[in-house]
């Protein structure tokens, strides 16, 4: 197999891996944000609720959680599962995974804010929509952009895992190439794909970060 052959299946995987990466991105972010509300309500229920959510999917292997998405609706509901449903199944487990993270990422952003400028805000008039939306969650969000970061960029290698369903992405056309052809040609480029994509995403943060600064 020439290397324009084997870039060639590498690419279609790489388009797969972008496209969890980025579907993974627009669920999680926030969804995160909606399980942070509910981690920080007054409600006891509510609160216990996803505080258990958090703990099992940050206590849990991704691979397992992936698993569980696929194959629940066979074993539980009696659903059959068509192949269509992989790649959802990979959304899916990805986006509930990497949702607890936010969660607990945005909570450490809002709890770390001064509790006076909360009353500020309530002095001025603002109600709690309008405090959270105008001043609170502004700076909550300049303040959690190094962590989320760190997670973006394990997501980029996580996508990985879904060689576990069995979904064509990058490392697992690569892992067929080298089986099939007996040459590390395909593990070396898709090495040097997640490389680049994580520089690339870890420039794009950093431009964001400084952006968001207060002082330049």
């Amino acid at each position: 197999m020439s290397i324009e052959t084997i870039l060639t299946k590498l690419c279609d995987g790489m388009i797969t891996s972008v496209a969890i990466f980025t579907l993974t991105l627009i669920f999680s972010l926030p969804l995160g944000l909606l399980i942070t509300f509910g981690r920080m309500s007054k409600n006891i229920i509510l609160r216990t609720a996803m505080r258990a959510y958090i703990s099992v999917m940050r206590g849990t292997p991704l691979m397992l959680q992936l698993l569980v998405v696929f194959y629940g609706p066979y074993f539980i509901f009696g659903i059959n599962i068509s192949n269509d449903y992989r790649f959802v199944a990979v959304i899916i487990g990805f986006s509930l995974n990497y949702a607890a993270y936010f969660a607990e990422i945005y909570r450490s952003g809002i709890e770390s804010m001064p509790k006076g400028q909360y009353e500020a805000a309530k002095v001025l008039g603002y109600t709690r929509t309008q405090t959270f939306a105008k001043i609170i969650f502004p700076q909550v969000v300049k303040r959690i952009i190094p962590p989320v970061t760190n997670e973006v960029i394990t997501l980029i290698k996580d996508t990985s895992l879904s060689f576990a369903l069995a979904v064509p992405e990058m490392f697992t056309n690569a892992k067929a190439i080298a089986a099939a052809e007996k040459t590390m040609t395909a593990f070396v480029a898709a090495g040097i794909f997640y490389y680049v994509f994580n520089l690339i995403v870890a420039l794009v943060m950093e431009r964001v970060e400084k952006k968001l600064g207060y002082y330049r």
